[in-house]
């Protein structure tokens, strides 16, 4: 059995981007975040799982009260290390969009999506 815990379209405003404007005014970022337990027995208790809102407290760190970073790929790494350390935590997959991406034509939605594996 494997048991997957998640959060999605967690939206939240940051300063990141590749350009400098990017970084003087907030702009949406929505995360999706999915981890799949090493923990097959979790016996209805919470400390067996993984807290939906410790993945919340996770993308607050890691992207709204952090420094400025250029890359979404950078802050997926940065979510990655923040979660990797719950033992419980055997793969994360994670998802990026940047509604408001400087795009040079109109239309599409910029994303990166992140897998990590507890190896």
């Amino acid at each position: 059995m494997v048991t997957i815990v998640g959060l999605e379209n967690y939206k939240v405003y940051a300063t990141h981007g590749a350009y400098d404007f990017e970084k003087n005014k907030s702009q949406p970022f929505v995360f999706s975040i999915w981890a799949t337990l090493a923990n097959e027995e979790i016996g209805d208790k919470l400390e067996n799982t993984l807290n939906y809102a410790d993945l919340q407290d996770a993308v607050e760190n890691v992207v709204v009260n952090s420094d400025p970073v250029n890359l979404m790929e950078t802050l997926c790494s940065n979510l990655v290390s923040e979660l990797n350390s719950n033992l419980l935590i055997n793969e994360i997959k994670i998802r990026v969009e940047k509604p408001n991406a400087p795009l040079p034509k109109e239309g599409g939605l910029a994303i990166v999506e992140h897998h990590w594996t507890r190896v």
